[in-house]
């Protein structure tokens, strides 16, 4: 099962597995990760999911999926980088085993 890294504001790092298929937000959500609060459910309607994809992952993981989540990530509460990404449109494979992701201070 692939782990995904989630660390916090202050550096604080927690390393769960998830599964193949699922999406980065639900990893923190199911796992009790603070920093993502997803309260759209995933739905692609809210940017409570924001977080900075690690430079060492930038590449796999690639830039917004979609117009919808560029549009989306305009309206996040905390600074967007060129690294944000909205957590529910990246799913986790096996090729993203050890995924870093950085969550902002504020999701709100």
């Amino acid at each position: 099962m692939p782990k995904v890294t989630y660390v916090d504001h202050t550096g604080h790092a927690t390393t769960v597995e998830v599964d193949a298929g699922e999406n980065v937000m639900r990893g923190a959500l199911y796992n009790g990760v603070e920093g993502i609060t997803g309260e759209c459910g995933g739905g692609l309607s809210c940017a409570t999911c924001h977080c900075y994809v690690d430079a060492d992952w930038t590449a796999a993981v690639g830039g917004p999926s979609s117009q919808a989540e560029e549009e989306l990530l305009e309206s996040a509460a905390s600074e967007v980088k060129p690294s944000s990404r909205l957590s529910c449109q990246m799913i986790v494979t096996e090729a993203l085993d050890g995924l870093v992701v950085h969550l902002p201070e504020h999701q709100f």
